[in-house]
């Protein structure tokens, strides 16, 4: 194997708070220091969610516009996605106006919760296409890769819109993720050609991320989705995390692209 890994993290997710560990990023400037010491770490991409005053989830433009200033002003050179996510609060409409008000460079959007309304699918994807946002297919099953392949043959999402997170586990009901999940959506969505990056709940991340990196794909790790270490004990924060995965991935003899992009 001689092929390099991408690494994006996910600090803090739409659910979780500091109850759940103290030093998940919830504000502004936890956020942006999270990313500084992650991107120090390895990873060269942040998954980024924002929260409300009250610390519930947001697709609020303005408020995303201030995490990815601040995101940018300590570490320029870390790539930063959005995330659409509905978190049982948004309709699709409203996901529709987050993606067009802020026009990133990178979202993520789901394929189960775009099924909701199909006239803002289309609209949305051709939105993406059109301002050349990088939109990331989240799915979550076999389904969801089913249903993007149906959409592909419409012509509802461009042909060339090939990025994709395979969800690895459950949040709630807990499912922990097992490294053979992988193999499921590898065989649903061998055809569609897609540039594809797993997520893992629970302290089999790390497992699950190294069945990744063997198969060719990228990674997203962090705290939306594992708080633990492999032993089971708290990771001390999210860059812990990101050590445990670069170092796993030079192990096997790859390369993070964080380190290419330091050579050149």
């Amino acid at each position: 194997m001689t092929h390099s890994f991408k690494i994006t993290v996910a600090p803090n997710g739409a659910r979780r708070t500091k109850a759940d560990h103290p030093t998940l990023p919830m504000i502004t400037d936890e956020i942006a220091a999270t990313a500084k010491a992650c991107f120090n770490a390895g990873a060269d991409g942040i998954h980024l969610h924002v929260r409300d005053d009250a610390g519930v989830h947001s697709l609020d433009a303005g408020r995303y516009r201030d995490a990815m200033a601040a995101i940018a002003q300590v570490v320029p050179q870390m790539d930063i996605q959005i995330t659409t996510e509905a978190a049982g609060i948004y309709d699709a409409s409203a996901q529709y106006q987050c993606l067009t008000q802020l026009i990133p460079k990178a979202a993520s959007v789901s394929v189960r919760e775009m099924a909701r309304d199909i006239n803002i699918a289309k609209c949305l994807y051709a939105f993406g296409a059109e301002a050349k946002v990088d939109v990331q297919y989240i799915l979550y099953n076999a389904d969801d890769i089913a249903q993007l392949a149906h959409w592909m043959e419409q012509g509802i999402v461009p042909p060339d819109m090939k990025s994709a997170i395979f969800v690895l586990g459950q949040y709630s009901p807990q499912i922990l993720a097992q490294p053979g999940d992988l193999q499921s959506y590898l065989n649903a969505s061998e055809m569609l050609d897609l540039d594809w990056t797993i997520c893992a709940f629970g302290q089999n991340e790390l497992a699950c991320a190294r069945a990744a990196m063997q198969a060719g794909g990228n990674l997203r790790i962090g705290f939306e989705n594992n708080l633990h270490r492999p032993d089971g004990s708290l990771a001390k924060d999210n860059a812990d995390l990101v050590t445990l995965t670069v170092n796993e991935g030079r192990a096997l003899g790859l390369t993070p692209t964080s380190d290419l992009q330091k050579v050149s």
